[in-house]
């Protein structure tokens, strides 16, 4: 029998190399909760780490995105209990650093020698042990926890510490508002969250771009009005067609590449704004004439997941008042001893796969 005192993870070894191994189950601080995890997924994000084109310890468990039960509560944690069912963001933000007090909790993290270390705020998967395992560790449990309304399955709430937060904040970033045009290029899962968040924020006209057949479909239940197949013909001609030559208010890049983010910016209105939700692997070019030298008074704006528990609250809420079913972007399901082939399916994008629920 495996001692208690060991777990199953999914473990980074090398590049092109995660494996499922046992690892010492976490000590709890005084204000951190050991969560038992009961459904996780994988994130385009883990892929990034799996090719070596994200820099992690060799060692460290994988994953960011937990839906749990409080095992063990840390001696000065408040305001929760045992065996309560929660869960946290793929952004642990402490609450107190100067990130925080400026209200950019994303970017909470340590500095360096060199100054502030972006990204910092994503600690699961990235600089501590993350959640494709049995259990995981929560620091500040009290930022970060979100018990979980009663009523919700694990799978209707799996999308919200990462790709429901990362999607919606595409549009809030934007600043989309009643009336706006709104193109989405790519619609995985979080530009599918992306287009159901600019539906939400009152955009009007909004237009996906995608080629997966399934994904064009799900794209529309999304709220997408117009569903553009880049493959089919010039994507930025089509566009403009479909907008009377005006462009677009908002263009949400939700891919990471050089032509999603160079073809959002030609789309857009004067004026308008690009933003950036892709994790990019390459230096990005800006074009001259398509950022029309400048003097175009177009906004590129980034964004990092939103986390901590009011997030969470927040979007538990849509999912609760049924504003929103993000459970078809679930297709695959994979037992944590099974995560080995469930990151062979989700890397090589096979089977039509959106997202994979492990459960351990």
């Amino acid at each position: 029998m495996r001692p208690m005192t060991m777990m199953k993870a999914a473990i980074f070894v090398e590049p092109n190399r995660i494996v499922l191994d046992e690892k010492p189950i976490p000590d709890v601080g005084p204000l951190d909760a050991l969560v038992r995890i009961t459904t996780t997924t994988i994130c385009g994000t883990d892929v990034h780490i799996l090719k070596g084109e994200y820099p992690v310890e060799r060692g460290l468990t994988i994953g960011h995105e937990p839906v749990g039960v409080i095992e063990k509560l840390g001696s000065a944690v408040q305001g929760y209990t045992e065996g309560q069912r929660v869960i946290a963001g793929a952004i642990s933000p402490s609450g107190y650093s100067n990130a925080c007090l400026c209200g950019c909790h994303s970017q909470d993290g340590p500095g360096t020698k060199h100054g502030f270390r972006p990204m910092g705020g994503w600690r699961f998967g990235n600089t501590i042990d993350g959640a494709q395992a049995e259990f995981l560790l929560v620091p500040d449990a009290m930022v970060n926890l979100a018990p979980i309304p009663d009523g919700l399955t694990d799978e209707q709430v799996l999308m919200c510490p990462d790709i429901m937060s990362t999607g919606f904040s595409g549009a809030e970033s934007g600043s989309v508002r009643i009336g706006d045009t709104v193109a989405v290029f790519a619609q995985g899962p979080i530009g599918l969250c992306a287009t159901a968040g600019a539906r939400l924020m009152g955009a009007t006209t909004i237009i996906g771009v995608d080629s997966v057949p399934e994904r064009m479909e799900i794209a529309r239940k999304m709220g997408a009005d117009h569903v553009v197949d880049f493959t089919k013909g010039d994507v930025v001609a089509e566009i403009m067609r479909l907008t009377d030559g005006r462009g677009v208010d908002v263009a949400i890049e939700a891919l990471g590449r050089q032509e999603t983010f160079e073809a959002a910016l030609r789309i857009l209105r004067p004026g308008g704004t690009l933003s950036s939700l892709g994790v990019y692997s390459n230096d990005l070019t800006i074009p001259l004439d398509a950022f029309s030298a400048g003097l175009g008074d177009n906004k590129i704006v980034t964004t990092l997941c939103p986390g901590g528990k009011e997030r969470m609250r927040r979007l538990m809420d849509v999912i609760a008042s049924q504003r929103l079913d993000t459970t078809p972007l679930v297709t695959h399901r994979y037992r944590l001893d099974e995560v080995e082939d469930a990151y062979d399916l989700f890397s090589h994008q096979r089977d039509g796969v959106l997202k994979v629920a492990i459960q351990p």
